[in-house]
């Protein structure tokens, strides 16, 4: 476990540790989307980790998938998201902006502008989504047009150059369950054009959204985060098929971001794989990774760093109680999204340390 302490270059980021805090939505974000009045608190508490992975952050109006969820593409967001990345750096932390485009999980009650969500065929995901007026079926999405591919791939751009001038020190393009993940599966994508039909047809628009993001802001401040084993929100386990995560990881290597970020649902074969083709840093991770396997895939050489979502969540003070083996709290769910009937803190910035 001892590797987990040790400071690490993660692009042209040095990180004091090896631990990441997962992307987590947390449903608290001003009706504006800018980040709600806890958030820099929120974020701080955390900050010795070595890399903080904000949650999802929608990059356009489209994009947003849930009520209260922030945004980083207009001067409010980056105001407010200054105030989150100068608290983290005070800590010592580093902070990457999770790009997320809902796509087609999403519905006209939750966006600013109260459209249809887009996609990139016109197939339901068939589920559920929390609106403010309940639990509403989601609708049909809009297919996207081809001409308005370059549209689309440009908002990532201009989300990307916005969570830095937020002082963020880089972004990852989140590839799972929402937009681009939509354009990976074919449940969910049955286009006839150049970016649907063959895998290399359905990766084209996860790849071009990198370069375009990369052409922003650096390879170095870039990473993206998939998960080949991933089934839900409308999406069958695996439909997308390992030779597509193979061909997909070994197009993006080319670009040299500053890592790769799996979520591991099992299928270690194709982890093996996936970690032969790509030569930069590899973060891992495993849901629900019991405390004593803390550190295993970095010990084994499958990653360079471990992340960690109600870990992190429910112990702020995560390092210090992993290096004296020190007890954990247990995360609560009931207060995972939004305000509680407690109050806003509540589940959110009232976690208790040890110190």
């Amino acid at each position: 476990m001892s590797q987990l302490f040790t400071p690490t270059m993660l692009g042209s980021a040095l990180l004091q540790n090896r631990i990441v805090m997962a992307p987590m939505t947390r449903a608290r974000a001003n009706i504006d989307g800018s980040p709600g009045p806890l958030a820099a608190q929120y974020y701080a508490q955390r900050a010795s980790v070595g890399l903080i992975i904000t949650e999802g952050t929608q990059p356009s109006d489209d994009g947003q998938g849930y009520p209260a969820t922030p945004g980083i593409y207009t001067d409010a967001h980056v105001t407010g998201w200054r105030e989150v990345t100068a608290a983290v750096h005070a800590q010592g932390a580093r902070i990457f902006f999770q790009l997320m485009h809902a796509g087609r999980m999403s519905h006209p009650l939750n966006t600013p502008h109260h459209r249809q969500g887009v996609a990139p065929s016109a197939i339901a995901p068939g589920e559920q989504i929390f609106t403010l007026s309940g639990m509403k079926d989601i609708p049909v999405p809009r297919a996207l047009g081809l001409d308005e591919m370059p549209q689309v791939i440009n908002e990532y751009r201009y989300a990307a150059r916005r969570a830095v001038d937020a002082g963020g020190d880089g972004v990852e393009i989140h590839g799972i369950a929402y937009l681009i993940h939509q354009f990976l599966a074919i449940s969910s994508n049955q286009r006839t054009d150049r970016y649907g039909g063959t895998l290399e047809n359905r990766a084209r628009f996860a790849i071009e959204v990198a370069q375009a993001v990369v052409e922003e802001i650096g390879a170095d401040r870039t990473g993206i985060r998939l998960s080949p084993g991933f089934g839900g929100m409308g999406l069958n386990h695996g439909d997308e098929g390992p030779d597509l995560y193979r061909y997909l990881v070994g197009e993006l290597d080319k670009l040299g971001l500053a890592y790769l970020h799996i979520v591991h649902y099992g299928g270690d074969a194709l982890l093996h794989d996936l970690r032969k083709l790509w030569h930069q840093a590899l973060i891992l991770n495993r849901p629900d990774r019991p405390r004593e396997d803390v550190g295993k895939d970095i010990a084994r050489g499958l990653a360079d760093l471990e992340s960690y979502g109600q870990m992190t969540l429910a112990n702020p003070d995560l390092i210090h109680r992993l290096k004296s083996d020190l007890p954990l709290n247990a995360a609560d769910p009931s207060t995972y999204f939004g305000s509680s009937p407690q109050g806003y803190a509540d589940g959110y910035t009232d976690y208790s340390t040890l110190a």
